[in-house]
């Protein structure tokens, strides 16, 4: 098993869900940490709870963002070893009634600054021949149904990317995982009807938790140094798809 403790992360999307849960694991093996989200407010209230974390707040989606998240680990921590891609917005809906300026953002922020982030700290990473990229992707990465393949398509883009990448890097002592969790009860569904909710459409009476995702995070994160897991898919127990 890898020691966590010592080691630095970004965290991005980190004032809510997944991204929160993920802070509050990471400080919890003694990792220190770096982390965004666009509420400034939520990111003072999770730094001042953890240990060694410092907030820049910001949209993912500007571009300068993601070198300003490693130039800060580098001058708060003195390094950086993990980077956890995690920033990420639903739109779905039918032909008819999908939002698509909605849509449109989220292909900026789950395709275009996800990239960004991506390469931007590969490009360190490579450069010291270490360090270990989670993305957050989705079951909707590997399969779709109705109403949902503008969202299930960006998450294919990570795992095609995720993909091109680790054969890039497959000389390198650098890993590139992809969690991909089924329904997951965060405020990703908040504008939602609650009819419309895919747990009521599904029939999935317990999700996962975030906290259920930031576990399955960990598990990669700790695997030695000659194991790699490139996917971890984990569902509800009564998720049919």
């Amino acid at each position: 098993m890898v020691e966590l403790a010592g080691q630095v992360a970004i965290v991005t999307g980190a004032t809510s869900g997944i991204g929160m849960a993920l802070a509050r694991a990471l400080d919890a093996r003694g990792v220190r940490l770096v982390l965004t989200g666009r509420r400034a407010d939520r990111l003072d209230a999770l730094v001042a709870e953890l240990g060694a974390a410092r907030a820049v707040a910001g949209d993912i989606t500007d571009p300068v963002l993601p070198g300003r998240l490693v130039e800060a680990a580098l001058e708060a921590h003195g390094r950086l070893d993990i980077a956890c891609n995690n920033a990420g917005l639903l739109a779905f809906g039918t032909i008819e009634e999908i939002d698509l300026e909605r849509m449109a953002t989220m292909v900026r922020v789950n395709v275009e600054a996800t990239y960004r982030f991506a390469y931007t700290v590969l490009r360190h990473f490579k450069a010291q021949n270490h360090g270990h990229l989670v993305n957050t992707s989705s079951v909707a990465g590997t399969k779709v149904r109705p109403t949902i393949g503008a969202y299930a398509g960006t998450k294919h883009a990570i795992e095609a990317l995720a993909h091109g990448l680790r054969m890039e890097l497959a000389t390198t002592d650098v890993r590139i995982s992809n969690v991909q969790p089924g329904l997951v009860a965060t405020d990703i569904f908040a504008h939602m009807p609650a009819d419309e909710h895919p747990g009521r459409q599904q029939g999935i009476d317990q999700p996962l938790r975030p906290e259920d995702v930031a576990r399955a995070v960990l598990f990669m994160l700790e695997q030695p140094a000659h194991v790699s897991i490139p996917t971890l898919m984990l569902k509800p127990t009564h998720q049919p798809m």
